[in-house]
């Protein structure tokens, strides 16, 4: 429970299931509800997209300063330039191993950053932002990548979760999508929280006075760590009982809900 008067002064929000339903841009309110809370707080996007994939969102909350977390925390961009700031790469030999052992038949990608993605076999068509290109998987094991991942076709996002848990990739931490049957990994230790510690430390910024909204497995470890976690009311049980509180769903303005109660 926050005490009276508090208000976060860093704010980071999920994307997809959070600021946007589907495709749509963000709704009207959602968008004054951004604006208000950035004339008072540090505003930043921590999303499992791409750098491509982040820009229009970006461009609709008009924010242009600071920093924005891509990749599930393994790529950071500068806000104002949208230049890549830093970037955690690792092997993905094991992985690409482990995924294939664990998902036959599913569909490798690995960014390709500032690009798109190299892919294994085509993908859904708008899935992806950028480039995609399809390479012979050798060429994928050759390359250092910040983030892989793994679409099963022909099966349901549960049954993917499920199989998930007998994954064994020491060097990567493992998100599951809960409306897709997909999966990603990005290097050990790396996360949308760890990323978000990173930014509240460089802006002198206390944990308890960070607030984190997300819907995802991805945004389990950024609702835990953040000062007050946020889930919106459409996320799975297990990402509500990781948040401090659950708002209405992303169609309902969930976020809108929460962010006028401060601002």
């Amino acid at each position: 429970m926050r005490p009276p008067g508090w208000k976060p002064r860093l704010i980071a929000l999920d994307v997809d299931g959070t600021t946007i339903h589907q495709h749509s841009p963000p709704s009207a309110r959602v968008v004054a509800a951004v604006r208000a809370a950035a004339e008072e707080a540090v505003v930043m996007i921590c999303t499992g997209r791409t750098v491509i994939g982040v820009g229009g969102i970006l461009d609709e909350l008009r924010l242009t300063t600071g920093t924005t977390v891509c990749s599930n925390g393994a790529v950071v961009l500068d806000t104002a330039t949208r230049s890549v700031a830093a970037i955690r790469t690792f092997d993905p030999a094991k992985a690409f191993m482990a995924l294939r052992e664990t998902f036959p038949g599913a569909h490798l990608g690995s960014e390709h950053v500032g690009v798109g993605q190299r892919v294994t076999e085509p993908f859904p068509d708008g899935i992806l932002a950028g480039v995609v290109t399809v390479v012979p998987e050798e060429d994928l094991l050759a390359r250092p990548t910040p983030k892989i991942i793994a679409y099963w076709p022909g099966h349901s996002p549960a049954e993917t979760a499920e199989r998930a848990t007998l994954l064994d990739v020491p060097d990567a931490t493992l998100t599951v999508d809960h409306e897709l049957a997909w999966v990603t990994l990005v290097p050990a230790g790396v996360s949308k929280a760890s990323a978000l510690a990173d930014v509240a430390a460089e802006l002198g910024i206390e944990q308890e006075d960070v607030l984190a909204a997300g819907d995802g497995d991805n945004d389990r470890a950024m609702l835990r760590w953040a000062g007050h976690g946020v889930a919106m009311g459409q996320a799975p049980a297990e990402v509500r009982a990781d948040a401090d509180e659950v708002t209405a769903t992303v169609v309902e303005d969930g976020l809108a809900v929460v962010l006028e109660r401060y601002f």
